[in-house]
């Protein structure tokens, strides 16, 4: 059982894959999501998996179901690295050139007479119709989306158009996905263009606002590094990074964000070239661009100086911050993330020159992304350099080989000279490899209390646990050494980052008693019972676990895995807002918070069925509704319109609420109905407020005369279910269900007749 194909591939390339977002019955929502059981003595057969769907229902599992992994063991070899994480920050490089190939050329496109390099993207990244829309100036708004590491590169987009496309019109920016499906979704969304990142393309948050942009009429371009991805499928236009198959191992995802960068400013020179846009720093730029890579390896080279750095500062300094002006604000954004994932520390994030009004009473380790400054802001930043480093804060910067302006620093990194637009790219590579070394650092501080525990352990396995001041005097000499080399950390300081306080103090008393140093008859006063060498070894065994347990980094595999909480975003009635026939119950005055998703979901699938809406009476429910009818729940007209105006409601000499009405408070779900006395067509809506029915909305309606078969299907299965409940009542006693005599029958009639006098026709 894995998360991913990767998991899987070194046993097998067959697999099969869980499904929870589509319900395996359409007319049960219920039905969405699947639970399988495993029989280990059938393993190696489709025999061995047995699958419900979450409402119970049994989905048999075949063989033509298994998916063939497109990885292999080659892609996830770990080779001489010692972690995955340094491995892919290594091959950064790589995939910024793969992500490059064959898209950015020399030459000159056919008629243009310009010389040098060019970017070349097919109508499958910038359909015709995304290019017409950005040529006439229907499409006037570009926005880059993401969630996590890829909203941060997608940001990049930004970058590039302003240094390809200065003057552009185009309103340009970047946004969280779940930011814009949520606070910035607008009815027609056709004059957008929306670029959507994602390393894997499977980001709920990212996919399912794709999804709300699309059926608003935005135009989608993808930039994702897994093809036949979720998001491809939803996207006009897909531009792969890398080769569409870059495997990222390590949970903290590194070389996808450089790929990304190559692709976000790709895209922004082909943006650029469609709408005619001309720049000064355009040939610099893209030669940078190309060259950029070779860039990277020499910053990857500095990894041994990145170690000093991070050695020195990152175990003993509690807080820690990353700074960065311009384009440097993303590399800063990104280093947060991996820093945070990798050391476990919550880290600000702020402007250079907005740091010293914020918090450096806190003496931070600040990490400055300052590559590529250049004349009075490199000088302006040389200064805020030297207030922190005054106020007792750790500055380390990533500047540009040859600057001499940041002396005040207590370490300097410098990378190589690239164009001022893409040097925040190499600040972005050494806050990984930073970050790398800082959670190895402090990984260490937890090796003489892993030896020690390892001791105790072995020494217990070994049967020496009999007699305890034995087993404790055997151990003394072995855990000298380590308890040694504890005290020293804990005296240097080197531990005040990591360790919290009162783990450092239960195990400093322990190792005093474990050694001999301390009385045990002292340990009741301290440790709240009776001191003998079996109880201070168990104790210290606890405590050494507990700070190991806060010194430790597994790098690959960070304690809290992002990828095994995601859930994402739903939105999902966001896109049922959107039905006509749901905008028409919003429009009696219906409040958004009143009508159930279930309600929401009903309307949707009736909306087929709907002609015309003549108009609509609402009502608000006073008091109690009781199953029962051991009520007085009344009901009073709150506004009419259409129709409803012209009509004599019976409530208004008789307002006690029941009939129909009751009918729908009582079971708080959409009903179609007919008038008894004038024929007119009805659908009722429940308003439900803490599960009380508050109100109802009354829409006067005009069915279709026919509808086709599937569309017939759809409304009886998405309203109260009817098509089953026909079907079943047929099949009681007809050997098959005919739904093709659906279409004979009055649509009013199959939406309001008992089900038993429907299933009578069939049996005609």
């Amino acid at each position: 059982v894995a998360s991913e194909p990767y998991g899987v591939v070194e046993d097998t390339a067959s697999y099969l894959r869980l499904d929870g977002d589509v319900p395996a019955d359409p007319s049960n929502p219920a039905s969405r999501g699947q639970v399988v059981r495993l029989r280990g003595q059938l393993a190696g057969s489709v025999e061995g998996i047995e699958r419900w769907a979450y409402d119970g229902m049994s989905l048999d599992v075949s063989a033509d179901e298994l998916d063939t992994a497109q990885i292999t063991t080659r892609d996830i070899d770990r080779g001489d690295a010692p972690h995955f994480l340094l491995k892919e920050i290594g091959e950064a490089a790589g995939s910024f050139r793969k992500t490059l190939r064959g898209k950015l050329i020399d030459g000159s496109p056919i008629g243009s007479g310009a010389g040098g390099l060019q970017v070349v993207l097919g109508d499958d990244v910038l359909s015709p119709e995304v290019r017409t829309g950005l040529v006439d100036g229907t499409i006037t708004r570009i926005i880059a989306i993401g969630q996590g590491t890829a909203a941060v590169a997608a940001r990049a987009l930004a970058e590039g158009l302003s240094a390809f496309a200065p003057h552009t019109k185009l309103r340009v920016s970047s946004a969280l996905a779940t930011e814009l499906s949520g606070f910035d979704l607008v009815d027609s969304m056709a004059d957008t263009l929306v670029i959507a990142v994602s390393q894997s393309g499977t980001t709920t948050d990212t996919n399912r606002t794709v999804d709300l942009v699309r059926a608003r009429g935005g135009h989608v371009v993808a930039i994702v590094n897994r093809r036949n991805s979720d998001l491809t499928d939803r996207a006009d236009g897909v531009l792969h990074t890398s080769d569409g198959r870059d495997v990222e191992m390590s949970v903290a995802s590194t070389k996808a964000f450089y790929a990304q960068i190559a692709a976000c400013f790709l895209l922004a020179a082909a943006i650029a070239d469609v709408i005619g846009a001309t720049s000064p720093e355009r040939a610099e730029v893209l030669e940078s661009l190309r060259t950029l890579p070779v860039a990277l390896e020499a910053t990857f080279a500095l990894r041994p100086e990145i170690a000093l750095a991070a050695q020195d500062v990152a175990p003993s300094r509690r807080y820690w911050a990353i700074v960065g002006n311009g384009a440097n604000r993303i590399a800063a954004e990104e280093v947060r993330i991996k820093l945070s994932e990798l050391c476990y520390k919550a880290i600000a994030c702020d402007g250079t020159e907005d740091k010293k009004h914020i918090d450096l009473s806190s003496e931070p380790m600040i990490l400055v992304c300052a590559a590529g400054l250049q004349g009075s802001t490199a000088d302006d930043v040389a200064k805020e350099v030297a207030i922190y480093r005054a106020h007792k804060a750790a500055p380390i910067v990533i500047a540009t080989q040859g600057e001499e302006r940041f002396s005040a620093a207590l370490h300097v990194i410098s990378v190589p000279v690239v164009h001022p637009r893409l040097a925040f790219v190499l600040s972005a590579m050494v806050g990984h490899l930073f970050g790398y070394e800082a959670a190895l650092a402090i990984d260490t501080q937890a090796l003489p209390l892993r030896e020690a525990r390892a001791a105790i352990d072995e020494a217990i396995a070994a049967g020496m646990a009999g007699d305890g001041e034995q087993l404790l005097r055997g151990l003394q000499p072995t855990m000298a050494p380590s308890a040694a080399r504890y005290f020293d950390s804990l005296r240097s300081g080197a531990l005040d980052g990591n360790l919290e306080a009162s783990t450092a103090a239960r195990l400093a008393s322990l190792w005093r008693y474990a050694l001999g140093i301390a009385p045990l008859e002292s340990y009741q006063l301290e440790h709240g019972k009776v001191g003998t060498p079996g109880v201070v070894l168990e104790d210290l065994s606890i405590a050494l676990s507990s700070a190991i347990d806060e010194l430790t980094r597994p790098i690959d595999a960070i304690k809290h895995q992002a990828k095994t909480v995601t859930v994402g975003i739903s939105r999902s009635d966001e896109t049922l807002l959107q039905v006509p026939l749901v905008r028409e119950v919003l429009a009696t005055g219906s409040p958004r918070d009143r009508l159930s998703y279930t309600t929401l979901r009903t309307l949707a699938a009736l909306e087929p069925l709907v002609d015309e809406v003549l108009g609509y009476t609402r009502y608000a429910i006073e008091g109690h509704v009781d199953s029962n009818g051991n009520d007085d729940a009344t009901v009073v007209i709150v506004d009419r319109g259409g129709l409803g105006r012209e009509l004599r409601s019976r409530t208004t000499d008789q307002p006690q609420l029941r009939g129909t009405k009751r009918w729908v408070a009582v079971e708080r779900t959409v009903l179609v109905a007919k008038g008894r006395s004038d024929g007119r067509t009805v659908i009722i809506v429940p308003e439900i407020k803490d599960g009380e029915p508050t109100g109802l909305a009354l829409l006067h309606v005009r069915l279709h005369a026919g509808l086709a078969l599937p569309a017939l299907r759809s409304v009886l299965q998405g309203y109260r279910n009817r098509y089953g409940a026909i079907k079943h009542a047929v099949t009681e006693t007809e050997p098959v269900f005919r739904d093709d005599l659906l279409v004979d029958v009055p649509i009013i009639d199959l939406m309001t007749e008992p089900v038993n006098d429907l299933a009578e026709r069939w049996r005609s």
